[in-house]
């Protein structure tokens, strides 16, 4: 028995195909942990959101920006972007189902020693911390007040965690944290923007990963998000995002003995 963490999908379906047929992944007895972004700009969501669905109990989804994207141009708060490939979700028979079902999926995942979040968390969060911030989450997009956290999510770039945040803001910025921090100061103010190079990074912003004093620092974060990062391991993380839908790689690494595994990108 083995548990791989899978990279961002984004859609490329024939390359997860093929990646699990290279780490021979065996659907009775292995699991998966998926770091999220499941869907868009890659050309097949909707098999990779049926197929992972269809795992049930053998995979873990934390949900990535992208996946709440989805959630909110269904409920017509967002509208679809030229660059953007949900349209075969929208359009589906079992749209509904499928929608229902990523909505009641996680924002945070731990076992120790291991933590599987989209893209990050702040420094001054704890892992019990995270779990009960993301709990809350989870609970509000599984209830009737889902649309509300959406709404607050869109658009993001202003939100900035502060414990004394309320209601559907709360809520959304918890989410920006989870599923789009790539740089943050060290007193956990995010860079909203950015999106290139570590090296690059605005002045006066660092990975979040790299604080020293970080609350999380003693567990293994594993996430995505950072396609330009590509696939970063080391002691206390493993960030796997390889740009698969940018013409690169699909990653898996197995948790217990912390083995890569990568394919090409394939649309065929």
């Amino acid at each position: 028995m083995a548990t791989y963490a899978i990279g961002d999908i984004q859609g490329c379906f024939n390359s997860l195909r093929n990646l699990l047929d290279r780490i021979a992944f065996q659907p009775h007895v292995d699991r998966i942990w998926f770091v999220g972004d499941l869907v868009n700009r890659g050309p097949d969501s909707l098999s990779v959101l049926r197929y992972i669905k269809d795992l049930r109990d053998r995979a873990v989804v934390v949900l990535g920006n992208h996946d709440l994207f989805l959630l909110a141009v269904a409920e017509h708060i967002v509208p679809l972007r030229p660059e953007d490939t949900l349209q075969a979700v929208l359009a589906a028979p079992d749209r509904d189902e499928l929608l229902t079902w990523l909505r009641q999926q996680r924002l945070f995942h731990h076992e120790n020693p291991f933590a599987l979040v989209h893209a990050g968390l702040l420094p001054q969060w704890s892992i019990d911390d995270a779990k009960r911030f993301a709990h809350e989450v989870e609970m509000g997009l599984q209830g009737p007040s889902h649309r509300d956290i959406l709404r607050a999510l869109y658009p993001s770039k202003h939100l900035q965690w502060s414990s004394q945040l309320t209601g559907p803001t709360r809520l959304a910025t918890i989410i920006k944290v989870l599923t789009r921090l790539r740089a943050c100061s060290p007193d956990g103010q995010m860079e909203s923007s950015y999106s290139g190079p570590p090296e690059r990074i605005p002045a006066g912003y660092f990975p979040w990963f790299t604080i020293p004093e970080r609350q999380h620092r003693d567990t293994t974060v594993v996430c995505g998000h950072w396609a330009a990062l590509g696939l970063h391991c080391e002691e206390h993380l493993l960030a796997i995002d390889s740009g698969c839908v940018w013409g690169r790689q699909l990653s898996a690494v197995r948790l217990e003995d912390r083995a890569v595994f990568q394919v090409e990108y394939s649309d065929g």
